[in-house]
């Protein structure tokens, strides 16, 4: 019987990785979801609590996804305390992917963020020239280095580790290190997902260089199927328009790197 994507599947968590103190990966087996498209997201059911839109991290294993959670809200911590044996809810996936060009490209994540770009990874070409910049506030807080360096060894390729105070890799900013490399590298493409502040940065370096980039944006998801509205970003929605936005849209809306809706759906201020 075909599945119903808009149907809550049960799965049962196999798996917690520890990623740093604050952030965990959880395992599970789903076919549908083990080959969605770089960007593509799910909602998530956690029982007796809430209901959120995650991101799909890859699996190295065949036949199983994983959700990667940062302990923050009440749904995010209520997924973050799952542990092996007990179940979520799983429907998707939604929204629409990145176009995946070839050449030098540029991958520019923070935090979770980095869950859809080590997706996009694993659709690269082996010829490609990768170069992937991270950031994280302290070296405690840094997770998946190793996983991208281990994903990109068959490419020429370089990660870049960014932290605020400077405990480990490089200290700043990602987007410090964006401008350095925008002025050195003409890229075929870059790729951005994390902090919106971090996303609007790298979009306006990249629009300014004349290089193509897109970004996936993150916003209050109630139903993730284009009813209920809370998603919208001006005239589009999110989980029906995105999550992956071009840098020509990003840099004409203005409520990108600015604004937000809360629950109630009023504009708040980054």
């Amino acid at each position: 019987m075909q599945r119903n994507h808009n149907h809550p599947t049960i799965c049962t968590i196999e798996k917690v990785i520890d990623e740093t103190p604050t952030v965990r990966t959880l395992v599970f087996s789903d076919d549908v979801m083990s080959n969605v498209l770089p960007g593509q997201f799910a909602m998530v059911w956690i029982p007796g609590i809430n209901e959120l839109p995650m991101s799909v991290m890859i699996s190295q294993d065949k036949g199983k996804a994983a959700f990667t959670v940062r302990r923050h809200g009440p749904a995010s911590t209520g997924l973050y305390n799952i542990g092996p044996g007990q179940q979520i809810g799983v429907r998707g996936p939604y929204g629409n992917s990145f176009d995946i060009k070839s050449g030098k490209l540029l991958l520019v994540g923070g935090g979770t963020g980095l869950v859809p770009l080590m997706r996009l990874i694993t659709h690269l070409k082996p010829t490609d020239d990768v170069t992937v910049v991270m950031g994280a506030k302290t070296k405690d807080e840094v997770f998946f280095e190793d996983l991208a360096n281990h994903l990109l060894q068959k490419n020429n390729h370089k990660v870049i580790v960014t932290t605020d105070d400077g405990s480990y890799g490089t200290k700043g900013f990602v987007t410090d290190v964006v401008e350095k490399l925008c002025k050195e590298v003409k890229f075929d493409g870059i790729y951005a997902c994390g902090p919106e502040k971090m996303m609007y940065k790298t979009v306006q370096i990249a629009n300014s260089n004349n290089l193509f980039v897109q970004a996936s944006l993150e916003r209050m998801m109630k139903c993730g199927v284009g009813i209920c509205g809370s998603c919208c970003v001006g005239e589009n929605l999110v989980c029906k328009d995105g999550t992956i936005f071009d840098g020509d849209y990003l840099s004409s809306n203005p409520e990108f790197g600015h604004f937000y809706r809360n629950k109630a759906g009023i504009l708040e201020n980054y």
